[in-house]
C-alpha cells in the first residue's frame, strides 16, 4: 500500500512540475481565473436581474425555490460562458484550449446535477447526491476514475476471509445511503396508504408503519452488504459480542421498545386518548419506538418514556369511553332553602355548553358540615380532551350568580366561643369616645 501511494504521488507531482513550467498551461490558467474573476463581478447585477423578473411573478413555495436556484447557479453558468468564449479565443491564436475544456466540462456537470438534486426536497441528501455525482463525473472528465478505483481497491485489509478494500467500503457507504433514502421513502408511503385504511384503529396503525420502517431500515443495510461481497456470516460472531454488550448498556431503551410494542398492541394507550400520568395530564399525540409524546392543556409537549406507561399508574380518561363524571362540592346557610338552592345548581349545570344531558346532572345532599349543608353537583362530560377545570369554572360561576339573585347565602366558618372559670370584660366604644362597660360572664 505504501508502494502504491509513493508511485501515485510521485506521478502527480511529475505531471504537475510538467504543466506548470509550459507557457501554453500558464495562459490557460489565467484565462481561467480571469473568466472567474469577471463572472465574480457579474454575480450582483445578474441576481439583481432575476429578482425583478420573479417580483412579477406571484410569491408562492416553487416559485421562491426556483429563485433560490437561479441564485446559485448564476456564477457557474456565467463562468462556462465567459470561460467557453475565452477558450475560442485561445484556440484563435494558436494556444491550447485542453485544460480550458476540462473546466467548462466540469462546469457542465455541475450546473446539471444541481439542477438534478435539485428535486430532492430534503437538503442532506440533495447535497451528499450533488457533491458524489460531480466528484465522479469530475475524476471521469480528468481521466483518473480507473486510476482511483484502482488506487482505492488497493488499499485492502482483511476480516476473517473476507477481503475489505476502501473501494468496497465507499461502495458499501454509497449503497446503504441509496438504498436507506428508498427504504424511508417506501416507509413514508406505506404509512400513507396504512392511514386510508379505515377499518385499523390508531395504535395498529402506528405499529405496522412502525415495523415496516423498522424492517425496510434493515434490508437495506443487508442488501446493500451482501451486494458488495460482504459475507454477512463473517459478522455472526462479532455481531453476537455487540449484540450483548448493547443489550447490557441499552436496558432503558430496550425496555421501551417493548413498551412501545405492548401499548401498540393492547391499545390500552392510542393517539388522541386523554391521559394523566402523575402530575402530567393531556392528549396522546403520537407513540413512538421510545417514548410517547404528551400534549398538555398548555401546550407543553411532554416525552414520556413507554416504559412509565407500563410500570406505572396511568388514569386513561378515554379509554373505553370518552364520558367522565365530575364532583362539585357547594355549600349553603342551615337556614336556605335546600330545594330551592339544588334546583339552581340544577340549572346552572344545564345552562352550560360542555355538560351533557345524558347521563343527566343530578345534585344530592351529601352531609351536614360544621358551618354548612354540603351538597354535591354531579355532571358528566364527552370531550375530555378540551379540558375539565374549565368546566368546573363556568359552572361554579353561574352558581355564583343564580344565589345571589335569589339570596342563597355561601355561610362562613362558624365557632361558638366558652370560656370555663374566667371573666370577661367587654367595652363599647361610640362615636363620642364614651365607654360603656358591658359586664362579662362570670
Amino acid at each position: 500500500m505504501q508502494e502504491t501511494f509513493e508511485k501515485a504521488t510521485s506521478e502527480w507531482l511529475g505531471w504537475a512540475t510538467e504543466q506548470l513550467s509550459s507557457v501554453n498551461t500558464l495562459t490557460q490558467v489565467a484565462v481561467i481565473f480571469g473568466t472567474l474573476a469577471l463572472a465574480w463581478l457579474l454575480l450582483r447585477p445578474t441576481r439583481n436581474v432575476i429578482d425583478h423578473v420573479f417580483e412579477a411573478l406571484s410569491e408562492s413555495e416553487r416559485t421562491r425555490r426556483a429563485r433560490a436556484l437561479l441564485h446559485r447557479l448564476v456564477l457557474p453558468v456565467v463562468w462556462l460562458g465567459l470561460l467557453g468564449a475565452g477558450a475560442a479565443a485561445l484556440s484563435d491564436f494558436g494556444y491550447g484550449e485542453q485544460i480550458s475544456r476540462n473546466v467548462s466540462s466540469l462546469l457542465v456537470a455541475w450546473v446539471v446535477i444541481r439542477i438534478t438534486s435539485s428535486l430532492i426536497s430534503e437538503p442532506f441528501w440533495a447535497h451528499t447526491v450533488a457533491v458524489t455525482a460531480w466528484a465522479l463525473a469530475a475524476l471521469n472528465i480528468l481521466h483518473l476514475l480507473d486510476p482511483t478505483l484502482a488506487f482505492l481497491d488497493g488499499v485492502a485489509f482483511t476480516v476473517g476471509e473476507a477481503r475489505l478494500s476502501v473501494l468496497s467500503i465507499m461502495k458499501a457507504v454509497l449503497l446503504v445511503a441509496l438504498l436507506l433514502y428508498g427504504a424511508l421513502a417506501l416507509a413514508s408511503l406505506i404509512q400513507i396508504r396504512i392511514r386510508r385504511v379505515p377499518n385499523l384503529t390508531p395504535s395498529i396503525q402506528v405499529l405496522l408503519a412502525q415495523v415496516a420502517r423498522f424492517a425496510l431500515i434493515v434490508a437495506a443495510f443487508l442488501i446493500a452488504l451482501s451486494s458488495v461481497g460482504i459475507d454477512l456470516s463473517t459478522f455472526a460472531v462479532v455481531g453476537g459480542a455487540i449484540g450483548v454488550g448493547i443489550g447490557f448498556g441499552l436496558q432503558k431503551v430496550v425496555s421501551n421498545l417493548i413498551s412501545g410494542i405492548i401499548l401498540l398492541l393492547d391499545r390500552s394507550i392510542k393517539p388522541g386518548d386523554v391521559i394523566e400520568v402523575g402530575e402530567t395530564y393531556g392528549t396522546v399525540n403520537s407513540l413512538g419506538a421510545r417514548c410517547t409524546s404528551v400534549v398538555t392543556r398548555d401546550g407543553t409537549e411532554w416525552l414520556i418514556p413507554n416504559e412509565d406507561l407500563i410500570t406505572q399508574r396511568v388514569a386513561n380518561w378515554s379509554y373505553t369511553s370518552k364520558y367522565i363524571r365530575r364532583r362539585v362540592p357547594v355549600g349553603i346557610a342551615y337556614d336556605a332553602d335546600v330545594d330551592l338552592a339544588t334546583q339552581l345548581i340544577l340549572e346552572a349545570a344545564h345552562e352550560t355548553p360542555r355538560v351533557v344531558d345524558h347521563p343527566e346532572p343530578k345534585c344530592l345532599l351529601a352531609g351536614f358540615g360544621d358551618s354548612s349543608i354540603d351538597l354535591e353537583l354531579r355532571y358528566w362530560l364527552d370531550d375530555p380532551e378540551e379540558g375539565i377545570g374549565s368546566v368546573t369554572d363556568v359552572v361554579l360561576r353561574k352558581v355564583w350568580k343564580k344565589f345571589k339573585e335569589h339570596r342563597v347565602e355561601i355561610p362562613f366558618p362558624q365557632r361558638d366561643l366558652y370560656l370555663k372559670n374566667e371573666s370577661l370584660r367587654v367595652r363599647l366604644e361610640t362615636s363620642e369616645d364614651e365607654t360603656t362597660p358591658i359586664p362579662g360572664p362570670t
